[in-house]
Parts: structure tokens; sequence; C-alpha cells
């Protein structure tokens, strides 16, 4: 059975920058989490960033261009946490490594997570664009939905796992 990285206020973890969480409670987490697929994480939090921290958006693009040295994650006080949230990323990605993950649902808007990103100038407007680690993780052959595309990561996951049952026979 494929494993699933989740987001870890997602699964009720007060790890969000406001020290509460985004909990998700679709039957299908309810599933995963009794068949113990779920591996979770929250990147910012695994890179050392304390609960609760400054909020933070991505200045000058997108994840991709945060990977890439052209944007900055920076705090509404001004702080530069583009490492913080590269090291995140980059630990996120090492669990995906380690337990051979192909799907992952990540919180939406966030800078970290998002497939959906806030645009940079803390006006409140979203853009299309990926977080530092969702675009790491895609960068990664890894499938990323948000917590409002669920029913699609159970589909993407009942293929993967048909796949996985085929190679086997």
């Amino acid at each position: 059975m494929e494993k699933i990285l989740i987001s870890g206020c997602l699964l009720g973890q007060k790890v969000r920058y406001h020290g509460s969480d985004a909990l998700c409670n679709h039957p299908a987490i309810a599933e995963w989490i009794k068949e113990n697929i779920i591996i979770s994480i929250c990147p910012e939090v695994s890179a050392g960033l304390p609960v609760p921290r400054p909020s933070c958006e991505i200045v000058g693009g997108d994840g991709y261009d945060v990977l890439r040295g052209i944007a900055k994650v920076i705090s509404h006080l001004k702080i530069d946490r583009t490492a913080a949230f590269i090291l995140g990323a980059n630990n996120a990605l090492n669990l995906v490594k380690k337990h051979k993950i192909k799907i992952a649902i990540l919180k939406n808007h966030s800078p970290s997570c998002g497939n959906n990103i806030y645009d940079g100038t803390y006006s409140g407007k979203i853009i299309k664009g990926f977080g530092t680690t969702a675009a790491l993780l895609q960068k990664n052959s890894v499938r990323v939905f948000n917590e409002s595309e669920i029913d699609d990561a159970v589909e993407y996951l009942k293929t993967l796992n048909a796949k996985n049952l085929s190679i086997l026979k």
C-alpha cells in the first residue's frame, strides 16, 4: 500500500504560523489513519521555525523560483526565512525518499505547501503557484494535492495501488 505525505496541520497538529491547525475531517484521511499509511510533516516546524511564528509569503515568484534562488520567503516582519523553507522542503523530500512516497496532500495557500499561494504583497491575493515544499516534491515526481482535492487524491491513489498490484502479478 502506498504511503501518503500529509501536512501535519491537516491532521490536527497545532503547527501553523498562528499556533492553530487546519484539521481536515475528510473520511479518506480517517481511513488512511486506520490503514497506517500516513506520513506527517510540517516542513516549517521540521526546519526549526517556532509555533507561533510570523506569517510568511513568497516574494518575487513561487516555490520553484525560491528553489532557483530568484525569489525569497519573507515574513510580514521583513525577516528572510528562505533558508528555513528550503530546509523544510528538503526534510519533506527526505521522508518521501525514505518511504517511497508518490502522493502528498498539503495545506493550500501555504508558502511551503500550497498549490495556490499568496502573491507576496500581504494583500490577501491568491495566485497560481506552488509553495517551496510543494515545488520540490513535484520536481521529484510526487503528485501534490491540497485539502480541497482529496477526492482527486483518492482516485490517483487507486491508480497507484492498481499499478503496484499489476507489477506483483
